[in-house]
C-alpha cells in the first residue's frame, strides 16, 4: 500500500501500444508532409492521415488500459481498425501510389467505433 492507495496490477495493453505507435507515426508523417513533400494536395492528404492517426492513437493510448465493458473494448478495436484502414490507405496512396479504396471503409469504421463507444458509455 502506497500513500493509502492500493497498487493496481498493471498489465500490458495492446491497444495502448498500438495507439502510441500510431501517434509516433503521425508525428513523423506530419513532419515528412511539411518538409519532404512539395505538392500541396499530397501535403494536405498526408496531414489529414496524420491528424486522424494522432487523434485516434492518443485515444487508444489513454483508453486502451482502462477497465471498459465488452462493448467499450470492441469499440476501441473498431477504432484501431478504422484508423489503420483510413490513414493507412491515404498515406499509402500518397507515399506508395496505392489505391485509396480502403479509406471510405476506414472512415465508416471510425464512425461506427465512436457510436459503439457512445453506447458503451450508457451501459457503465
Amino acid at each position: 500500500v502506497m500513500l493509502g492507495l492500493e497498487r493496481r496490477v498493471r498489465k500490458p495493453s495492446f491497444l495502448a501500444f498500438c495507439g502510441a505507435l500510431l501517434a509516433a507515426s503521425a508525428v513523423a508523417l506530419s513532419a515528412y508532409a511539411a518538409h519532404g513533400i512539395g505538392d500541396p494536395l499530397a501535403q494536405s492528404r498526408l496531414h489529414t492521415a496524420a491528424l486522424q492517426a494522432f487523434g485516434h492513437g492518443a485515444v487508444l493510448a489513454v483508453l486502451g488500459p482502462a477497465s471498459l465493458n465488452l462493448l467499450g473494448r470492441t469499440a476501441l478495436y473498431v477504432l484501431l481498425l478504422g484508423v489503420l484502414l483510413f490513414a493507412g490507405s491515404v498515406a499509402g496512396g500518397v507515399l506508395l501510389g496505392w489505391p485509396t479504396t480502403l479509406a471510405p471503409a476506414g472512415g465508416m469504421a471510425l464512425i461506427g467505433g465512436w457510436v459503439l463507444f457512445a453506447l458503451s458509455a450508457l451501459r457503465r
